[in-house]
């Protein structure tokens, strides 16, 4: 009996381990879609139902969309890029243990990657880029031991490299980590990764040196780093590199010589160098390869000739880009036989000469960009030929004779920028073919005749402006578009709407129609509404308070505004907006502020500001330009205005409306009730120093905000108008505040009015203390690189709650940038701070006082653009959006 139960149990325990060793099929399979489902579960939205045959009925090998299975039943591979989905990673895909490709980009997916998928030792593959994934990368992914990729690239982790993600990579062949909010320097553990062949660490926020043992990866084949803040040189470690194909160090701080030795290397195809701070030697370029394919050394500063072993040994190339530079000499013609050219970009620098006809020979280009150069002769009709160009660029040059006719075979052309040069003849009507243009600027040149009616069937196009040309007629109508005044203006012959110039022959000059002479301290307007060619005006008697009511209207002239004595004003006011008063009464009311000191808000380098309310509690600001009667031309005031006050960006003060007599010209803008920034930073009772009252509720996030909008406002005149804008007067006292602290840009474009004042002011800018860029100061050079100078001088500001320069008593002064560069360099970057500031974490401020420093470089060609600043600024987490982490306030 005991033998025959012996035997039994014996039976029992062998088929439970046949059981356990050899489950069947089935039951795996369920256990993997019971993971499978489990991820699904996790899934908040699936807005393109890609999850739909995800079921419990279903065969996940056989159903499941974007799930792969080996020949054994167990899922290896999970596969749904761009699908959207939004949600948090299942930690059960951990259990999956056969999972080799994990490939989830261009979805949804917040929070971080799980720790349980440490268990995943069989990963070969994972794909997470393009989601939302956020908080510092985790170092136990230098632990799974069977990785070849790793992409966590366009997602939100911050901090530092972790140096334990290159702890286990020796079969590791590519890793991106680019588009983050990355800080710090890059590991050198990176040298662990032997059999690495590509390396992305491109837009994020790092700083320190390239490691100098990167080269010894001896596979390495694509490096990039684009778009940080490291600084060093590179020559040596790059040189190195002798499998490299291509090589991204663009938008960094690195010095030193150039690595253009790597030129030599037979698989580079793509070199960038571009926006550093490289020795401007350029003639040290021997050779290069064939391979090559794309060749960008934009900004940064180097000088002489085009090197002729770019143009006459790289034979492959596609793009040059030599643009914001100081090179000279002629445009080599031997770049024509460069038959593979898509993209030419040289604009700003000192080329001279004349654009070669052979360029037309380039049947390939698309981009062609020679603005800002010093050419002279004719627009060669041969670049006609370029059929496949899509942007075509000579502006700011010194091109004379007229537009080709034959411009129409550019059938894909797109932008089309001639303005700014001496171009003669008329407008070809030819031009009315290019049905996918969405630029033409010809302003600033001296063409004649008229608009071409054909253009008018351009549906794509969103900008024009012919501007400050001799051209004559009716402006067609653009019944596709809606374009401003201002584009038209400073052409004499031209009439039409939106111009207030009528093509009926009927005079629009103010002397012939009637005037009433009133006697009156302050001026006011009600309104004159044209009706084809009658003009109505109302005139007041404010002595006598004689009230006349007529309908509203926007412009209204030849009425009294303000006397210093018994003499009668007779001037012009114009409104832009709607908005404003235009009756008599109310004006009477509002402009008082103009002889009442209450009223006065401010002082600046045009004149003084007033505070103007009306009636609804409707308030402006009033600028009293203090020269009066210097400016001479009407006309030419009335354009300049006129243009300012068609443009609209959420940070920027709106023009409103000005004022103009023989001796006084007043400026009607927004009013900002919260000051302006310098008021609010340091105070107003002690000059001089940083112990004035400052408004505490000026916290970081604030601060944060007020930087992005101003930088948004700059690169908005710099970037998007045409001609584009300066301000050249950009100080903290300039950035005014609106009830929530949001900021508007006030004064800008106001320069353009210097030279009607015989140059008044010109020399009140070099009072601006601290902010006027050394160019500005010395020579009086102009271009945008001045206000990115004056923006990071107030981004120190900011930062450190400190003035431009203090004094320290007697002769000794305190120079801000100065002060906070010195501090960083010897490692004590939070001591800049201000001490008041709270809700920020210590790196922000870190990464906003480096961009400031970038912004004041000595040299404007080392500064970034308006443009490249917004897109910095918008990589770093305002403090009112991130949580609390190292040393938070």
């Amino acid at each position: 009996m005991r033998s025959s139960m012996q035997q039994c149990c014996c039976y029992l325990t062998a088929s439970l381990l046949f059981l356990i060793v050899f489950r069947s099929p089935e039951a795996a399979a369920a256990s993997e879609k019971e993971i499978l489902l489990q991820f699904r579960g996790n899934i908040t939205d699936d807005p393109y139902n890609s999850l739909i045959s995800w079921n419990l009925n279903a065969d996940q090998c056989r159903d499941y969309s974007g799930v792969f299975c080996d020949s054994f039943g167990n899922v290896y591979k999970i596969v749904l890029w761009n699908t959207s989905l939004a949600g948090v990673l299942s930690p059960a895909l951990a259990e999956l243990k056969s999972l080799r490709i994990l490939t989830l980009f261009g979805n949804r997916f917040t929070g971080n990657i799980p720790p349980e998928f440490q268990e995943l030792t069989t990963l070969w593959k994972i794909n997470v880029s393009s989601n939302a994934l956020s908080g510092r990368i985790p170092g136990f992914l230098g632990d799974l031991t069977s990785i070849r990729f790793l992409d966590l690239s366009k997602n939100q982790f911050e901090g530092q490299i972790p140096s334990s993600l290159f702890r286990i990579c020796e079969k590791t062949k590519f890793i991106s980590l680019s588009r983050n909010n990355l800080s710090g320097t890059i590991p050198i553990t990176i040298n662990n990764c032997l059999n690495i062949e590509g390396f992305d660490v491109s837009f994020n926020r790092l700083s320190g040196e390239l490691p100098s043992q990167i080269c010894e990866i001896p596979n390495l084949v694509y490096l990039s780093v684009r778009n940080n803040m490291l600084t060093g040189s590179v020559e040596e470690p790059i040189s190195t590199c002798q499998r490299l194909e291509l090589l991204d160090l663009g938008s960094n701080l690195f010095t030193g010589t150039p690595p253009f030795r790597v030129l030599e290397l037979a698989n580079l195809s793509y070199f960038n160098i571009s926006y550093n701070q490289f020795d401007p030697q350029i003639d040290v370029i021997q050779t290069c390869s064939e391979s090559l394919e794309v060749f960008d050394i934009a900004g940064n500063g180097f000088q002489g000739l085009i090197p002729m072993s770019i143009v006459t040994e790289c034979s492959g190339l596609k793009v040059i880009s030599m643009g914001y530079n100081r090179l000279n000499g002629e445009i080599p013609v031997e770049i024509s036989n460069l038959k593979r050219l898509t993209v030419i970009k040289l604009g700003n620098n000192s080329i001279n000469g004349e654009i070669p006809v052979e360029f037309g020979s380039i049947e390939l280009l698309q981009v062609l960009d020679l603005h800002n150069l010093d050419l002279e002769g004719g627009i060669p009709e041969s670049i006609s030929n370029c059929r496949f160009l899509l942007e075509l660029d000579v502006s700011g040059n010194s091109l004379q004779g007229q537009i080709p006719e034959t411009f129409y075979n550019m059938s894909y052309l797109r932008i089309l920028d001639l303005h700014r040069n001496n171009l003669n003849g008329t407008i070809p009507s030819t031009l009315g073919n290019l049905s996918k243009i969405q630029t033409i600027d010809l302003s600033q040149n001296s063409l004649s005749g008229s608009i071409p009616f054909s253009l008018t069937n351009l549906s794509n196009l969103n900008h024009f402006n012919v501007s400050y040309n001799n051209l004559s007629g009716q402006i067609p109508l653009f019944s596709l578009q809606s374009f401003n005044s201002s584009v038209f203006f400073n052409n004499p012959g031209l009439c039409g709407a939106p111009l207030d110039q009528s093509c009926s022959g009927d005079s629009t000059n103010s002397e012939s129609r009637p005037k009433l002479r009133v006697p009156t301290i302050v001026a006011i307007v009600a309104a004159s509404l044209i009706l084809i060619g009658i003009c109505l005006v109302t005139v007041m008697n404010l002595k006598a308070r004689r009230r006349r009511k007529e309908e509203e209207a926007m412009i209204i002239e030849n009425t009294p505004l303000a006397s210093s004595d018994s003499n009668v004003i007779i001037g012009k006011l114009v409104l832009f907006s709607k908005t404003l008063p235009s009756k008599y009464e109310d004006w009477e009311a509002g402009t008082k502020a103009l002889l009442d000191k209450d009223c006065l808000i401010g002082t600046g380098t045009i004149g003084s500001v007033y505070k103007a309310d009306f009636e609804g509690r409707v308030s402006i600001a009033v600028k009293k330009i203090k020269a009066l009667g210097r400016i001479k031309n009407q006309d030419e005031f009335e354009q300049e205005i006129g243009r300012l006050g068609s443009l609209r960006h959420p940070n920027l003060v709106i023009f409103q409306g000005y004022y103009w007599s023989s001796s006084m010209q007043l400026i009607l803008t927004d009013y900002a009730s919260n000051g302006n920034l310098y008021d609010n930073l340091h105070g107003v009772i002690y000059p001089g120093t940083s112990s004035g009252i400052r408004n505490h509720e000026l916290n970081w996030p604030k601060r944060f905000r007020i930087a992005l909008g101003t930088a948004k406002a700059l690169s908005y005149i710099h970037h998007d108008c045409k001609p584009q804008i300066l301000h050249l007067n950009l100080k903290s006292s300039n950035v005014l505040l609106d009830e929530n602290y949001d900021p508007k840009l006030s004064d800008y474009g106001l320069v353009k009015l210097l030279p009607m004042l015989d140059n008044y002011g010109l020399t009140r800018f070099h009072n601006a203390v601290g902010y006027v860029a050394p160019e500005l100061a010395h020579s009086m050079r102009l271009s945008d690189k001045c206000d990115v100078y004056s923006f990071g001088v107030i981004l120190l500001e900011l930062v450190t709650g400190r003035k431009p320069v203090e004094s320290l008593g007697g002769s000794e002064v305190v120079v801000l940038r100065e002060y906070v560069r010195g501090l960083i360099e010897r490692g004590k970057a939070s001591d800049c701070f201000d001490r008041s500031l709270s809700g920020f974490v210590d790196n922000e401020l870190i990464q906003v006082m480096k961009l400031g420093l970038i912004c004041t470089s000595e040299s404007p060609l080392r500064r970034p653009s308006m443009a490249e600043v917004v897109q910095v600024l918008e990589s770093v987490p305002s403090g009112s959006e991130i949580g609390l982490g190292p040393r938070s306030y």
